[in-house]
């Protein structure tokens, strides 16, 4: 019997043994620092919480129309009219079980065998698979530590084809915590609007930005650009709703038809409390965002300084996001306290033998000259494991 070859091409996760082996040892009562946290470790605010208790008990479980409540909806448009300075109305606006379904489903819509998207290096895992389940070819253009991670425009000319569909813009960034400017949205955009390609723009962490720098959806650009671009959006990082799987996308609405239609075949709506409570999420009070926002600001400022005070290792200062690139190309070719390191999958399972200390290889995200670290943690965890790293790498 053969099985699906399409499903067989889909890659596992290159960080599962890391992380396997990081649960086998805590489970043996091992102290393991961990920075492979891709969500925040803040509770979801109360008054979202209050919301959503409520909605069980006034029996608010049942089915809702497959693309989302309408009220949820409504929320959404207000918020990226406000808050991003872009209209939709409620048809254009798909509410998903998170915004991987939202990807997906976007990437579903527009694809056909043979198509081809653009996807930047290093790149959020599931991108590239989540191409090819949707038939089309993932085109992969690398990104320089020098440029911040950035497309460039000459990067993307070159990567671009007969057959290129869409691009993939992340900012900011995971993992690389990098946010494009105007002018480098400008650049994407006129592009996209020149070669007539669909832009989806993954914004999942746009609350989450720091110091001076300020989110711009390419949306928001002009007209042009907005027809061709799918935004991609929710809950999950601003505020700490990881679980609660409720991401959105905003799109034209021949676009939004499409996505909507596939999500009824697929998965229906997604959880109806959650949708209640992220209606309370996006409409009530965000003083806990900014909190959060706040001491995220903090970790990274202290976590930025150490990495880079530490012989061998060094990094960027990242814009957005909650995680730090290492670069270890100081390492690789060395033995490590016994350990040769050809690779970041080498770097991270040594960390993890010696100093007990979990961390993702940078070749889960196609880039293995780096370590993705998350500081998505407490200060005092972010402390204790760096000082683990300082020590491995004595």
């Amino acid at each position: 019997m053969e099985l699906s070859r399409k499903g067989q091409q889909i890659s596992s996760s290159i960080t599962l043994a890391i992380t396997a082996k990081a649960k086998k040892l805590k489970e043996e009562g091992v102290d393991v620092i961990s920075f492979g946290a891709g969500e925040p470790d803040f509770n979801t605010p109360k008054n979202i919480q209050d919301v959503a208790v409520d909605a069980i008990r006034n029996g608010l479980t049942r089915y809702t129309p497959a693309s989302g409540i309408l009220e949820l909806k409504n929320a959404i448009c207000t918020k990226l009219r406000e808050e991003n300075s872009i209209d939709y109305i409620p048809s254009q606006i798909v509410v998903s079980n998170g915004a991987k379904q939202s990807i997906a489903n976007a990437l579903m819509a527009i694809c056909n065998p043979g198509d081809e998207v653009i996807v930047p290096v290093p790149y959020w895992v599931s991108y590239p698979e989540l191409v090819k389940l949707a038939d089309a070819t993932p085109v992969y253009v690398e990104t320089s530590e020098k440029n911040n991670f950035k497309y460039t425009k000459d990067d993307i000319l070159k990567a671009l084809t007969n057959k290129t569909k869409a691009i993939i813009l992340n900012s900011p960034n995971n993992p690389t915590g990098t946010v494009y400017s105007k002018e480098d949205l400008e650049m994407i955009a006129d592009i996209a609007i020149k070669n007539d390609i669909i832009v989806i723009s993954d914004e999942i962490y746009e609350k989450l930005v720091y110091g001076s720098v300020k989110h711009i959806s390419i949306a928001s650009l002009n007209e042009e650009i907005k027809k061709r671009t799918i935004v991609i959006n929710g809950v999950s990082k601003a505020y700490a709703m990881t679980g609660w799987r409720i991401g959105y996308t905003a799109s034209n609405e021949e676009i939004a038809k499409i996505m909507s239609n596939i999500q009824s075949h697929v998965t229906s709506n997604p959880n109806t409390i959650a949708q209640y409570a992220s209606v309370e999420a996006i409409n009530g009070p965000q003083e806990d965002v900014e909190k959060m926002r706040i001491e995220f600001e903090k970790r990274r400022d202290y976590m930025v300084e150490r990495i880079n005070s530490i012989p061998g290792i060094s990094c960027n200062m990242p814009d957005g996001a909650f995680y730090v690139m290492i670069n270890i190309t100081n390492i690789k070719g060395k033995v490590v306290k016994g350990y040769q390191i050809n690779s970041s999958f080498d770097f991270c399972n040594a960390l993890l033998e010696i100093e007990k200390v979990a961390a993702i290889p940078g070749a889960a995200f196609g880039a293995d000259d780096f370590v993705r670290l998350s500081y998505a943690t407490s200060m005092e965890i972010i402390q204790k494991g760096l000082d683990r790293i300082e020590n491995f790498l004595k």
